[in-house]
């Protein structure tokens, strides 16, 4: 039922995309996995291929009912199966964030991600490539952030004190334009014409 594995130019491709990328059906049947996540998964592919997604990453709710993944009434709302859902039934790609609890090593692990889920067809077989992004420490970069009570300077990783500008552009891959708020704009406007009327 699997569809032929990918070699070549393709294996090499797939492979190369940093983040977890599995090819699934519409139930999240895992047909084929990147190496990132093979570095998850590990090397034998017979205890992953056909598995749901939710039962190869340890889901906590995959183990709530004897059906497994997608049946447990906690999967209702499940981002990983509703974005293959909807790339599923809209042929459109679906990005969105979540929160995943992954139990590893009997511990429950918190993972925020960015999910991706994009449609294809392969000889006549509708099938989604989902890519998972691990984004947490975006998400605690976003969480606390120490900034200098003054100058608005933040303090990097390195304890050096850098502009909120650069900072975001080196973490997050942000840009700034910059521009006056209303009270700014006003007290920089009074300057203005103080300076002119001394003219």
């Amino acid at each position: 039922m699997g569809i032929p594995s990918i070699d070549g130019l393709n294996r090499v491709l797939f492979n190369a995309i940093p983040a977890i990328a599995l090819i699934v059906d519409h139930d999240v049947r895992i047909v084929d996995y990147n190496a990132a996540a093979s570095k998850l998964f590990g090397d034998n592919p017979d205890l992953i291929i056909n598995q749901r997604g939710g039962k190869a990453f340890d889901c906590i709710h995959s183990a709530e009912v004897e059906e497994g993944c997608g049946r447990a009434p906690h999967c209702r709302t499940c981002v990983i199966r509703n974005s293959v859902k909807e790339a599923s039934a809209g042929r459109n790609i679906v990005r969105s964030r979540a929160r995943l609890e992954l139990v590893a090593d009997n511990r429950l692990n918190e993972v925020f991600a960015l999910i991706s889920a994009s449609p294809f067809e392969y000889d006549g077989r509708g099938l989604v490539l989902l890519v998972i992004e691990d984004i947490s420490e975006i998400i605690e970069l976003q969480r606390i952030i120490p900034i200098c009570m003054t100058c608005k300077k933040i303090r990097n990783d390195d304890r050096y004190w850098t502009d909120v500008a650069a900072y975001f552009s080196k973490h997050l891959d942000v840009e700034f334009s910059h521009g006056y708020c209303p009270d700014c704009a006003e007290k920089e406007f009074a300057k203005l014409r103080g300076i002119t009327e001394k003219l």
